[in-house]
């Protein structure tokens, strides 16, 4: 389903998007991991870890972020992006665009 503004006033409109029970379950659970990774760090902080082992720990969650945002940005792609081009909707590619601007810095 495609992204849809809740109500509210133009200025505090908020998007949103239906997920399907099994997407919001995966994304969730990649989610968790990241967290239960990034608490690793903190431990490995609070107990004096080597600097190598911690920068090593911070780039797999880098490379879990990146993977996360991959797998999303496609869903978004084939789900609001393909769906409001194709109800003339041309404002989502510019959209898409600036957003991959943001994510490419």
């Amino acid at each position: 389903m495609a992204c849809e503004h809740c109500c509210g006033s133009d200025d505090d409109a908020v998007k949103h998007k239906h997920r399907e029970m099994q997407e919001k379950k995966s994304l969730m659970t990649r989610l968790n991991k990241i967290e239960g990774q990034v608490r690793g760090i903190r431990a490995m902080v609070d107990d004096d870890r080597y600097c190598v082992d911690i920068l090593t720990q911070v780039s797999a969650v880098q490379a879990a972020l990146n993977s996360f945002n991959k797998e999303l940005l496609a869903r978004h792609i084939k789900t609001c992006v393909s769906e409001d081009i194709k109800e003339g909707n041309e404002e989502a590619v510019d959209e898409l665009c600036e957003l991959l601007k943001k994510l490419m810095k």
